[in-house]
């Protein structure tokens, strides 16, 4: 990993942890464990959610609502199917 992927690494684990349990729970076992495999538009898109307020992300990751834009929809959607389908007990003590 070159000094700048690591500098990139440290900000979104910084902007991952939101200080929300529930959005912790999600976001950083996803940036864990998918993150490196998405595509650039996915990586970059995933930056412009951690952009998005609190209250914006805990209403879409708790699936009370969806974002209108379609990718973000789909990205959203790719982090609540990882959370559902991944063992989170390692994160329990976030």
């Amino acid at each position: 990993m070159s000094d700048n992927e690591d500098v990139t690494r440290r900000r979104l684990y910084w902007h991952s942890r939101r200080g929300m349990w529930e959005l912790d729970l999600l976001l950083m076992p996803f940036l864990e464990a998918c993150y490196d495999e998405l595509p650039p538009g996915d990586k970059e898109l995933y930056r412009e959610l951690l952009a998005q307020e609190d209250q914006d992300l805990f209403t879409w990751l708790m699936r009370r609502e969806w974002p209108q834009d379609a990718e973000m929809r789909r990205l959203v959607q790719m982090i609540v199917e990882h959370a559902e389908t991944t063992d989170r007990s390692r994160h329990q003590a976030l």
